[in-house]
């Protein structure tokens, strides 16, 4: 059997590939109503796609809007490889809960209009 690369080990034409299967999976996921194995594929297509971002384009002190939620931010606090690590921002209030997220998560002004 043969051993799956990891993402961090694909090259961008193999990640644009893994991500156009899992699209696919997940879609047939969507219609057949497993929805817990479409929220995995989905997670997988973020993760993919973090490999796709430069680390480096993302900056300790700078505040994000999270993909998928409205109206709250995360600013990061530090970088570990693909994840950024902070704090989320809804309303001018910051929680007091660290968390990472993968830097596909993260949304600036240039990728709102990409």
């Amino acid at each position: 059997m043969e051993q799956e690369k990891r993402y961090s080990q694909m090259t961008p034409h193999e990640l644009h590939q893994e991500i156009a299967t899992l699209k696919e999976k997940a879609r047939k996921a969507e219609q057949l109503g497993i929805v817990n194995e479409f929220a995995v594929l989905e997670r997988k297509i973020t993760m993919a796609k973090a490999y796709m971002l430069d680390p480096d384009d993302f900056k300790t002190g700078d505040v994000y809007e999270i993909e998928g939620d409205p109206g709250v931010h995360f600013k990061i606090t530090y970088m570990n490889g693909v994840f950024a690590w902070g704090h989320r921002m809804h309303g001018g209030t910051t929680s007091n809960e660290e968390e990472g997220l993968p830097i596909s998560m993260l949304m600036n002004e240039k990728s709102k209009e990409a």
